[in-house]
């Protein structure tokens, strides 16, 4: 069975929300930038709870923000 890739909007999700920097969403979500930069460079997945944080501070579904492509 291939491996499911997770990809993600964040850096979309940030421009559209008044180009929010990526040390405020780290800010909001309670993790550090370096977590959400490389989060947008697809080497890093989150744990479901920050997967949570980071739909929240965009006000979206986490499916909205995260895609799991298999």
């Amino acid at each position: 069975m291939p491996k499911a890739e997770i990809t993600n909007r964040i850096r979309r999700l940030r421009f559209e929300h008044g180009e929010m920097t990526q040390q405020e969403v780290a800010d909001r979500c309670s993790c550090t930038r370096q977590t959400i930069v490389a989060l947008e460079q697809g080497k890093y997945v989150p744990s479901l709870a920050l997967a949570f944080r980071i739909a929240r501070v965009f006000e979206r579904g986490v499916e909205e923000v995260f895609v799991c492509e298999e």
